[in-house]
Protein backbone atom coordinates (compact mmCIF):
# COMPACT_ATOMS: atom_id res chain seq x y z
CA UNK A 1 0.00 0.00 0.00
CA UNK A 2 1.16 2.87 -1.01
CA UNK A 3 0.29 6.77 1.06
CA UNK A 4 -2.20 7.51 -1.85
CA UNK A 5 -4.12 4.27 -0.75
CA UNK A 6 -4.45 4.92 2.80
CA UNK A 7 -6.52 6.17 4.60
CA UNK A 8 -5.94 10.50 5.13
CA UNK A 9 -5.25 11.61 8.34
CA UNK A 10 -5.76 15.43 10.33
CA UNK A 11 -3.89 16.01 13.43
CA UNK A 12 -5.15 18.86 15.31
CA UNK A 13 -3.49 20.19 18.29
CA UNK A 14 -3.87 20.82 21.80
CA UNK A 15 -3.72 24.06 23.62
CA UNK A 16 -1.40 26.90 23.49
CA UNK A 17 0.79 24.23 20.92
CA UNK A 18 0.49 24.33 16.39
CA UNK A 19 0.79 21.88 14.40
CA UNK A 20 4.43 21.15 15.34
CA UNK A 21 3.01 19.37 18.37
CA UNK A 22 2.54 16.31 15.40
CA UNK A 23 5.99 16.35 14.15
CA UNK A 24 6.89 12.80 15.50
CA UNK A 25 3.63 11.47 14.13
CA UNK A 26 3.75 13.04 10.52
CA UNK A 27 7.12 11.74 10.01
CA UNK A 28 6.10 8.21 11.24
CA UNK A 29 3.02 7.85 9.00
CA UNK A 30 3.40 9.73 5.96
CA UNK A 31 4.79 6.95 4.45
CA UNK A 32 1.67 5.10 4.53
CA UNK A 33 -1.34 7.76 4.79
CA UNK A 34 -1.63 11.04 3.17
CA UNK A 35 -1.62 13.47 6.52
CA UNK A 36 -1.62 16.63 7.42
CA UNK A 37 -1.52 19.07 10.86
CA UNK A 38 -3.19 21.96 11.13
CA UNK A 39 -3.11 25.45 12.86
CA UNK A 40 -5.73 26.19 15.11
CA UNK A 41 -7.38 30.27 15.15
CA UNK A 42 -4.96 31.99 17.11
CA UNK A 43 -2.09 29.32 16.94
CA UNK A 44 1.08 28.97 14.65
CA UNK A 45 0.65 30.57 11.92
CA UNK A 46 -2.81 31.29 12.38
CA UNK A 47 -1.59 33.56 15.31
CA UNK A 48 -3.50 36.99 14.26
CA UNK A 49 -6.74 35.11 13.55
CA UNK A 50 -9.38 35.34 16.16
CA UNK A 51 -10.21 31.86 18.07
CA UNK A 52 -13.98 30.33 17.63
CA UNK A 53 -15.13 26.60 17.50
CA UNK A 54 -16.99 27.39 13.71
CA UNK A 55 -13.21 29.08 12.58
CA UNK A 56 -11.61 25.72 14.46
CA UNK A 57 -14.32 23.68 12.35
CA UNK A 58 -13.31 25.54 9.08
CA UNK A 59 -9.98 25.10 9.52
CA UNK A 60 -10.46 21.22 10.17
CA UNK A 61 -12.16 20.97 7.04
CA UNK A 62 -9.65 22.85 5.10
CA UNK A 63 -7.15 20.63 6.18
CA UNK A 64 -9.39 17.39 5.10
CA UNK A 65 -9.87 18.98 1.70
CA UNK A 66 -6.36 19.73 1.27
CA UNK A 67 -5.41 15.99 0.83
CA UNK A 68 -7.45 15.73 -1.50
CA UNK A 69 -8.36 12.22 -0.52
CA UNK A 70 -12.60 12.35 0.02
CA UNK A 71 -13.41 12.17 3.90
CA UNK A 72 -10.34 11.86 6.65
CA UNK A 73 -9.53 10.17 9.80
CA UNK A 74 -9.44 13.38 12.17
CA UNK A 75 -6.71 13.02 15.31
CA UNK A 76 -7.72 16.17 17.75
CA UNK A 77 -5.79 16.39 21.52
CA UNK A 78 -7.40 17.89 24.52
CA UNK A 79 -8.75 21.21 23.05
CA UNK A 80 -8.05 19.66 19.39
CA UNK A 81 -10.05 16.99 20.44
CA UNK A 82 -13.12 19.16 21.30
CA UNK A 83 -12.62 20.82 18.23
CA UNK A 84 -12.45 17.71 16.32
CA UNK A 85 -15.80 16.67 18.42
CA UNK A 86 -17.26 19.97 16.92
CA UNK A 87 -16.28 19.27 13.66
CA UNK A 88 -17.68 15.63 13.69
CA UNK A 89 -20.79 17.03 14.36
CA UNK A 90 -20.98 20.07 11.57
CA UNK A 91 -19.39 18.26 8.81
CA UNK A 92 -19.74 14.26 9.24
CA UNK A 93 -19.51 13.32 5.73
CA UNK A 94 -15.86 14.85 5.60
CA UNK A 95 -15.32 12.48 8.41
CA UNK A 96 -14.10 8.91 8.43
CA UNK A 97 -12.92 7.78 11.81
CA UNK A 98 -12.36 10.27 15.13
CA UNK A 99 -9.23 9.83 17.57
CA UNK A 100 -9.85 11.62 20.87
CA UNK A 101 -6.35 11.82 22.50
CA UNK A 102 -6.60 13.53 26.11
CA UNK A 103 -10.19 14.67 25.29
CA UNK A 104 -12.67 12.51 27.07
CA UNK A 105 -13.70 14.46 29.90
CA UNK A 106 -16.84 16.12 30.26
CA UNK A 107 -16.00 20.13 30.14
CA UNK A 108 -19.13 21.26 32.19
CA UNK A 109 -20.05 20.86 35.92
CA UNK A 110 -17.35 21.25 38.84
CA UNK A 111 -14.71 19.69 36.83
CA UNK A 112 -14.20 23.45 35.00
CA UNK A 113 -13.79 25.67 37.26
CA UNK A 114 -9.80 25.25 37.74
CA UNK A 115 -9.52 25.97 34.25
CA UNK A 116 -11.68 28.84 34.28
CA UNK A 117 -9.50 30.44 36.88
CA UNK A 118 -6.52 29.55 34.73
CA UNK A 119 -8.36 30.90 31.62
CA UNK A 120 -8.22 34.16 33.56
CA UNK A 121 -5.10 34.48 34.96
CA UNK A 122 -2.84 33.70 31.82
CA UNK A 123 -3.49 36.92 30.29
CA UNK A 124 -2.09 38.55 33.73
CA UNK A 125 1.46 36.63 33.00
CA UNK A 126 3.65 37.99 30.69
CA UNK A 127 3.76 36.28 27.02
CA UNK A 128 7.37 35.91 27.36
CA UNK A 129 7.83 34.50 30.63
CA UNK A 130 5.23 32.12 30.36
CA UNK A 131 7.42 31.25 26.46
CA UNK A 132 10.49 30.18 28.16
CA UNK A 133 8.90 28.11 31.16
CA UNK A 134 7.27 26.21 28.46
CA UNK A 135 10.37 26.15 26.52
CA UNK A 136 12.44 25.09 29.98
CA UNK A 137 9.98 22.43 30.45
CA UNK A 138 9.78 20.74 27.32
CA UNK A 139 13.59 20.63 27.08
CA UNK A 140 13.83 19.11 29.93
CA UNK A 141 11.43 16.30 29.99
CA UNK A 142 11.10 15.41 25.82
CA UNK A 143 14.14 14.46 23.49
CA UNK A 144 14.99 17.85 20.79
CA UNK A 145 13.52 15.56 17.76
CA UNK A 146 10.12 15.36 19.83
CA UNK A 147 9.66 18.83 20.82
CA UNK A 148 11.60 20.94 18.36
CA UNK A 149 8.92 22.13 15.52
CA UNK A 150 6.44 22.75 18.95
CA UNK A 151 9.10 25.12 20.38
CA UNK A 152 9.73 26.65 17.10
CA UNK A 153 5.67 27.41 16.60
CA UNK A 154 5.32 29.51 19.57
CA UNK A 155 2.96 29.70 21.86
CA UNK A 156 -1.09 30.98 21.75
CA UNK A 157 -1.28 32.28 25.10
CA UNK A 158 -3.43 35.04 24.14
CA UNK A 159 -5.85 32.41 22.63
CA UNK A 160 -6.46 30.60 25.91
CA UNK A 161 -9.08 32.53 27.80
CA UNK A 162 -10.96 32.90 24.50
CA UNK A 163 -10.92 29.04 23.41
CA UNK A 164 -10.99 27.44 26.67
CA UNK A 165 -14.10 29.84 27.61
CA UNK A 166 -15.77 28.51 24.81
CA UNK A 167 -15.11 24.89 25.21
CA UNK A 168 -16.19 24.39 29.12
CA UNK A 169 -19.54 24.08 29.84
CA UNK A 170 -20.20 22.92 25.80
CA UNK A 171 -18.95 19.09 25.52
CA UNK A 172 -19.99 15.80 27.44
CA UNK A 173 -21.15 12.53 26.41
CA UNK A 174 -24.29 13.56 24.33
CA UNK A 175 -21.03 15.04 22.02
CA UNK A 176 -20.61 11.23 21.08
CA UNK A 177 -24.16 10.81 19.79
CA UNK A 178 -23.25 13.23 17.00
CA UNK A 179 -20.20 11.05 15.15
CA UNK A 180 -21.31 8.79 12.56
CA UNK A 181 -17.91 7.73 12.74
CA UNK A 182 -16.00 4.94 14.39
CA UNK A 183 -14.26 5.85 17.60
CA UNK A 184 -10.74 5.87 19.40
CA UNK A 185 -10.29 7.28 22.85
CA UNK A 186 -6.31 7.29 22.90
CA UNK A 187 -5.51 8.51 26.06
CA UNK A 188 -1.49 8.03 28.20
CA UNK A 189 -2.79 5.45 31.20
CA UNK A 190 -1.45 8.78 33.90
CA UNK A 191 -4.02 11.35 32.60
CA UNK A 192 -6.28 10.70 35.10
CA UNK A 193 -8.27 14.36 34.62
CA UNK A 194 -8.64 13.72 31.01
CA UNK A 195 -9.50 10.19 31.17
CA UNK A 196 -12.14 10.73 34.22
CA UNK A 197 -15.00 10.28 31.47
CA UNK A 198 -13.24 7.78 29.36
CA UNK A 199 -16.13 5.10 30.35
CA UNK A 200 -19.12 7.24 29.43
CA UNK A 201 -17.54 9.03 26.55
CA UNK A 202 -16.91 5.04 24.69
CA UNK A 203 -20.65 4.09 25.96
CA UNK A 204 -22.33 6.70 24.32
CA UNK A 205 -21.09 5.90 20.90
CA UNK A 206 -22.28 2.36 19.52
CA UNK A 207 -18.46 1.94 17.31
CA UNK A 208 -15.91 3.33 20.05
CA UNK A 209 -13.07 1.62 22.03
CA UNK A 210 -10.46 2.67 24.33
CA UNK A 211 -6.55 2.72 24.08
CA UNK A 212 -3.79 3.20 26.30
CA UNK A 213 -0.14 4.74 26.13
CA UNK A 214 1.10 2.74 29.44
CA UNK A 215 3.10 4.90 31.21
CA UNK A 216 1.93 8.15 29.18
CA UNK A 217 0.11 11.50 30.96
CA UNK A 218 -1.61 13.88 28.84
CA UNK A 219 1.52 14.35 26.04
CA UNK A 220 0.75 10.56 24.87
CA UNK A 221 2.37 11.36 21.67
CA UNK A 222 5.24 13.28 22.76
CA UNK A 223 5.53 10.30 26.13
CA UNK A 224 5.37 8.02 23.69
CA UNK A 225 5.53 8.74 20.40
CA UNK A 226 5.74 5.48 18.41
CA UNK A 227 3.31 3.95 20.75
CA UNK A 228 0.53 7.02 19.81
CA UNK A 229 1.79 6.35 16.22
CA UNK A 230 1.22 2.78 16.11
CA UNK A 231 -1.81 2.96 17.93
CA UNK A 232 -3.05 5.82 15.17
CA UNK A 233 -2.25 3.47 12.32
CA UNK A 234 -3.86 0.47 13.40
CA UNK A 235 -7.20 2.51 13.93
CA UNK A 236 -6.42 4.02 10.47
CA UNK A 237 -5.68 0.41 8.73
CA UNK A 238 -8.86 -0.79 10.07
CA UNK A 239 -10.88 2.10 8.75
CA UNK A 240 -9.07 1.56 5.08
CA UNK A 241 -10.23 -1.81 5.42
CA UNK A 242 -13.78 -1.04 6.11
CA UNK A 243 -14.19 1.60 3.52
Amino acid sequence: MTAVDGTPIVFVHGTRFSAGQWSPQLAALRGEFPVAAADLPGHGSRSAEAWSLKAAVEVIGGAVESLGCGPALVVGHSLGGYASLEFARLRPERLRGLVLAGASASTRGAWAVPYRWVAGLVPRLPADRLARWNDRLLRRLYPAEVVEATLRGGYAFHTLPAAWGEVLGRFDTGAMRHVAAPVLLLNGERDRVFRSGEAQFARAHPHARVELVPRAGHLANFDDPDAFSDAVRRFARQLGNRA
